[in-house]
């Protein structure tokens, strides 16, 4: 039997903002529907103490291979009928090269949850979207996804090297490992086993999901191809118009009259080299229209990938307040000079370069991002860096200032620095309720097509759906009903 792969993917978009419901919605109408990895520990906390109110997340750990570890996680974290609203919420613990099993239970079990309810009810594909720069939690996230039969696994931010060899010893519930790069000191060595995570489960053989890395070359593609400790099954090729975070230009990093990175032709992806590694790819980056679906399907990608168009319909995780107040002030005023995306060099802590929507009341001002009080309490984008004492320890740029230099940082590096996890968190209206009573505030992430989102509203419509989505970029009947050529067998 042949497999015949989705022509649109919705694009995973951290923390939670490509939720389940998002991603359900769209496996159900036959394209792939994406979940985000990215913290996915913390937002399963975040809601068992607002109650859970839908009982959602207490479903999705019935279902879970181990409910010893399921009724500890219940025990520590669940608050019936929801914490208060002034209640700071309890922390996970943070991630290190030797995480507490709790830790690795938690995150196998919250990739687990987010998955399968992605995947209840329905027989579509489901994908999960991590990130290279977020190492620590990948293993125990990849695990858990496995363990809810995910169907595709995307990454990013980074050079994937290990992941296809680590998902093909964790189909087999073997021990998996990644390098963690640490500055000063040798890669340190980090390591999943299932057995010891999962206990006393029985485990059995598990589902290799389809590997596609986020790349930005032709070379870089091949690389993978050929260096990857594992197959990889296609790419996703994506361009600076990307939201979230984007690879940075080739060559020294040269900045235009707004402070934004330039790209030249050398950061453009030849489709012609694409096509000769004989793999299916999709494009990202401001191709959602049907117009550049169909142009690029003609020059041989397999499809698209989606982003920002999914992160302001109304299934997605973005907080309700946040997304209705982005769209008014995108369909009734002006767009500031540039447009209303500002690709920053210098915000995110991972050095590559992060998108972030120029609206009013997000911390994309810069005078109310400096209000806030230095705090990194989730640490997801930390580096490891060798300690005086030989040991490894961790360390971010967004941090307090005197911690960073402490750790032997050097102080520039701290300059323009934002703590997107905390910002990422509040976008999904789980911000943190920080000492003082201050709650951490939104930092929206969104592509240029941000700029042509009224195209999606109906008249006298001021909101849309994910099918909305997926029904425009597929309405050209030659788009949607030619199959692609490229096919791939059944795993």
């Amino acid at each position: 039997m042949k497999h015949i792969h989705p022509i649109v993917i919705q694009g995973g978009m951290g923390i939670a903002v490509s939720d389940w419901k998002l991603a359900k919605t769209v496996s159900q109408t036959g394209q792939l529907g994406v979940v985000s990895g990215t913290a996915i520990n913390s937002v399963m906390v975040r809601r068992l103490q607002d109650g859970d109110m839908d009982g959602h997340v207490r479903r999705g750990l019935r279902a879970f291979p181990s409910q010893t570890i399921a009724n500890k996680i219940l025990e520590t974290y669940f608050i019936e009928g929801g914490r208060a609203a002034t209640q700071p919420y309890k922390r996970a613990p943070l991630y290190s090269v030797e995480s507490p099993k709790a830790l690795l239970q938690l995150t196998v079990a919250a990739c687990f949850v987010e998955v399968w309810l992605a995947r209840e009810g329905h027989d579509g594909v489901i994908g999960l979207n991590l990130l290279e720069k977020v190492q620590m939690p990948n293993l125990a996230c990849l695990y858990g996804a496995m363990l809810a039969g995910v169907d595709y696994v995307i990454m990013g931010a980074g050079i994937p090297r290990e992941i296809p060899g680590a998902l093909d010893l964790l189909s087999e519930n073997k021990t998996a490992t990644l390098k963690i790069p640490v500055a000063g000191g040798e890669d340190a060595i980090m390591s999943f086993n299932p057995q010891e995570v999962m206990e006393d489960t029985v485990l059995v053989p598990l589902k290799r999901p389809y590997f596609f890395p986020i790349v930005s070359s032709a070379v870089l593609a091949m690389n993978l191809k050929k260096k990857s400790t594992g197959r990889v099954d296609g790419f996703i090729v994506e361009g600076p118009l990307a939201g979230g975070h984007n690879a940075p230009p080739r060559g020294p990093m040269k900045l235009n009259e707004r402070g934004e990175p330039i790209y030249g032709v050398r950061d453009e992806v030849c489709l012609e080299e694409m096509r000769a590694l004989e793999l299916p790819f999709w494009m990202a980056g401001y191709y959602a229209t049907p117009e550049k679906l169909s142009e690029v399907r003609a020059m041989g990608a397999h499809g698209v990938q989606v982003g920002t168009l999914f992160a302001f319909s109304n299934e997605s995780g973005v907080k309700d307040e946040h997304r209705k107040k982005a769209i008014h002030d995108i369909l009734t005023k002006p767009a500031p000079e540039g447009g209303w995306i500002f690709t920053d060099p210098r915000s995110s802590p991972t050095n590559f370069p992060f998108k972030a929507a120029r609206l009013p009341g997000t911390v994309s001002e810069e005078a109310l991002y400096l209000s806030r009080k230095r705090i990194c309490d989730l640490g997801y984008l930390r580096h490891a860096y060798k300690k005086e004492d030989g040991t490894v320890g961790q360390r971010c740029p967004a941090e307090p200032v005197k911690d960073y230099v402490k750790k032997g940082g050097l102080e520039e590096d701290t300059v323009g620095r934002k703590c997107l996890c905390n910002a990422l968190m509040a976008d999904i209206g789980m911000g943190q309720i920080q000492a003082g009573g201050a709650e951490e505030m939104p930092l929206l992430t969104a592509g240029d097509d941000l700029n042509n989102i009224a195209r999606m509203m109906k008249p006298g419509q001021t909101s849309y759906s994910a099918t909305d989505v997926i029904n425009y970029l597929l309405s050209q009947e030659a788009t949607a009903m030619k199959a692609p050529s490229t096919e791939a067998p059944l795993l």
